[in-house]
Order: C-alpha cells, then sequence, then structure tokens
C-alpha cells in the first residue's frame, strides 16, 4: 500500500474529485472557454459566411461557391469594394459605382425600382444566377429569359469591352439564357448564351445567367479572372449586394439572432452549474486515505456460510470434484476418460493422503471431507506441494 508524502493530502476519488479545487475550477473554466470559441465559429459562420454552408454568392463566404477571391481580386487591382448589408436603397447605392448582385434570395419591388434608378442615373449592375428574373423586368421591358442548360466553355460574341482581350471562360454548367431579349450577347457558345449587356438610362447592366465564372472555385480557370475585372467596368468602387443573401445592417453581437441569445444564455447557465457541482460540498473533511473494499477472506466466509445453510454439500462440491479430477488426469497424462483407479494412482505417485484422494469421489460427509477436497484443488492449482 502506497504512502502518501509528508504534508501531501492523500487522494480521495477519481477524476475531479481528485483534484484540488482551484485545479478543478481550472478545468471547468478551460471547458468554458471552449465552449464559447466554438459558439463563436458558429456565430461567425452564420453571420459572415466563411465555410461552406454560406450563401451563394456571396462576398463574404470563402466558401467553394463564395466571391470573397473576387473580392481580393478587385482590391489588389486598386477597386475598392463594400458589402452592402440590408436592403438596397437610394442612400446605400453610390453614384458612378459597380452594383453585384448575384443568386439573391430575393429583390423585392422597392429594391428593383432603387436599383433601375441606380442604373438610369449612369451606374453599372453585374446580375447574375438563376434567381435574377424579376430584378431585371424592372428594368427592360424584354429581359433574357434563363434556361438550365448550361455552357461548360463560353467564348466571346462582338466586340464589348466586359471580354475585351478574353478567349474564353470556364463555367460549372449551372445555366444558360435561353432567349436574350432585348440584350445583347457578349459570352457564349453555340446556341447557348452565358453573359449579355444592356443600356438603361445613362448605365450599363450586365447579365450573367450562371454567376459561376466569377466563383472562389473557378476564377483561377481559363481567362476567369480577366473577366471577373473586366465586367466592372474601368473604374469606381464595387458594391456587392450581401442583404439578398441574408445579411443584415446589424453586425458582431447585434447579428445573433433572438434564438441564439437564448441558446447562449442557457448554456452560460449550464456552465455555471457544471462548475458548482464539481466543487466541493459544504460538509465534513475530506477522509485522510481512500475507502478500501473488504478482505477477501469476508467474501470466502460469506460463501461458506450461504453454502453451509444449503445442508447439501455433495451438490455443492461436486464441480470442485470434478475440476479437480480433471486436472489430477491432464497432470498425470491422462485421458478424460481416465478411471478411478488410474486417477487414485496418480494422486498416491504424485504423494497425495488418502484423505485427499478419497474426497475427489467420495461424497461428503464431514467438515474434514470438505477440507480435504479443497486440500486436493490446492494440489493441482499450485497451492500444494506435489
Amino acid at each position: 500500500m502506497s504512502v502518501a508524502a509528508p504534508g501531501v493530502p492523500a487522494a480521495t476519488g477519481r477524476g475531479t474529485r481528485a483534484l484540488h479545487p482551484a485545479a478543478r475550477f481550472a478545468v471547468v473554466a478551460l471547458a468554458l472557454v471552449v465552449l464559447v470559441n466554438v459558439a463563436l465559429a458558429l456565430l461567425d459562420s452564420t453571420t459572415r459566411g466563411a465555410d461552406e454552408a454560406a450563401p451563394r454568392s456571396s462576398s463574404f463566404s470563402t466558401g467553394s461557391t463564395g466571391v470573397a477571391a473576387w473580392g481580393e481580386l478587385l482590391r489588389r487591382n486598386d477597386r475598392p469594394t463594400r458589402a452592402l448589408r440590408g436592403g438596397l436603397t437610394d442612400e446605400s447605392l453610390a453614384s458612378g459605382s459597380t452594383l453585384v448582385v448575384l443568386d439573391p434570395d430575393g429583390v423585392d419591388a422597392d429594391e428593383a425600382r432603387h436599383v433601375r434608378a441606380f442604373v438610369e442615373g449612369g451606374g453599372r449592375l453585374v446580375a447574375g444566377g438563376s434567381s435574377v428574373g424579376s430584378l431585371l423586368r424592372e428594368l427592360l421591358d424584354d429581359p433574357p429569359r434563363w434556361s438550365p442548360a448550361g455552357v461548360g466553355r463560353a467564348v466571346p460574341e462582338g466586340e464589348a469591352p466586359e471580354v475585351n482581350g478574353i478567349a474564353g471562360v470556364v463555367t460549372a454548367d449551372e445555366g444558360s439564357w435561353g432567349e436574350i431579349g432585348e440584350t445583347e450577347a457578349i459570352l457564349g457558345r453555340g446556341q447557348r448564351t452565358l453573359a449579355t449587356v444592356a443600356a438603361v438610362g445613362d448605365g450599363r447592366v450586365v447579365m450573367l445567367a450562371d454567376a459561376s465564372p466569377l466563383q472562389n472555385r473557378l476564377l483561377d480557370r481559363a481567362d476567369n479572372a480577366a473577366f471577373a475585372l473586366g465586367v466592372v467596368g474601368a473604374s469606381g468602387p464595387v458594391q456587392f449586394a450581401e442583404g439578398q443573401h441574408g445579411y443584415g445592417e446589424a453586425t458582431g453581437l447585434g447579428a445573433i439572432p433572438t434564438r441564439w441569445k437564448w441558446a447562449l444564455a442557457g448554456l452560460a447557465v449550464a456552465g455555471l452549474g457544471g462548475a458548482v457541482a464539481a466543487g466541493r460540498r459544504l460538509g465534513p473533511p475530506e477522509d485522510a486515505a481512500r475507502s478500501l473494499p473488504p478482505p477477501r477472506r469476508v467474501y470466502v466466509d460469506a460463501l461458506g456460510e450461504a453454502l453451509a445453510r444449503s445442508r447439501r454439500p455433495a451438490v455443492a462440491l461436486a464441480p470442485l470434484q470434478a475440476a479437480v479430477r480433471a486436472r489430477l488426469a491432464s497432470r498425470a497424462g491422462l485421458g478424460a476418460d481416465a478411471t478411478e483407479a488410474q486417477l487414485r494412482a496418480a494422486a498416491a505417485r504424485f504423494g497425495w493422503s488418502a484423505a485427499e484422494t478419497d474426497a475427489l469421489f467420495e461424497p461428503p460427509r464431514s467438515d474434514d471431507d470438505v477440507l480435504a477436497a479443497g486440500s486436493a484443488l490446492a494440489r493441482v492449482t499450485g497451492g500444494g506441494e506435489e
């Protein structure tokens, strides 16, 4: 049995119960820090969009279908960018800028009218994806009509400045313009058109049936990066519409949904409860030594008393006799079908007493017979000498 060194308290349990209260507090605090970091990571992915679950074609998203790389490309080429949270209004749409609306969840009628006024006043709009139909119908009497048939590789059509110097772009085959309406095709292949342009008032609209050439996953393919620079025009800031991807005007803690706030409050209460549960309750001082289980002899005595109360010693002892006979036959090199005479001869050869030998074959009539059977068992299990 180990003895604790002087001045060092003996362990009194397992897990955190064996730790000093200060150590238990440190463990609980560390767990809370991990929990908070996980919660902040989830908040980040929900309110900023830095993973594959982020909204499609969002400038906040670094996932494969986001356009964060396009924003970085623009900034490296001296084109300032801005993310527009919330609704699109006359105040938010800067004059002389380029507005990007890709794969929106929806654009309401008021926002569409504000975008029309922005474009007619000389702004540029880059709209893309299958869900921009309502916005284009506000801008054009005969807008292009989307088709699910993709354009794997599109080449320039005409001499539009957006495709100047471009040999071709690669897409993810996620749509095309089946009919281009009153617009002018600038990228396509065969009967399928990827991009068109149209003048609206003093401004210009670039319409992409499939926004994938501008997304992170394909920006470095073919001439996609050159097209991404050309599609926003020669100058002015570029504004990405993020309110249409679900991003409100609030940021940081203010962007946390109400249900998340309740969930975080519940986690905080649970963490506090865990800290209290891990601490030592008020009560007697800790024991100086660990409590040990009862000695084995107590179990043996209890078992013996139970067998004695059965008043059927022959039945209780029969399995032990059979086991000893089998071990004796094995040690003597006899088979499992060895006769009583062979086993008695083997026991005599090993120096067993007559009482020990008889105990293997005769039902017990006294306590001495039971002890003799136990002595025989000790011999075959290595507890006795032969």
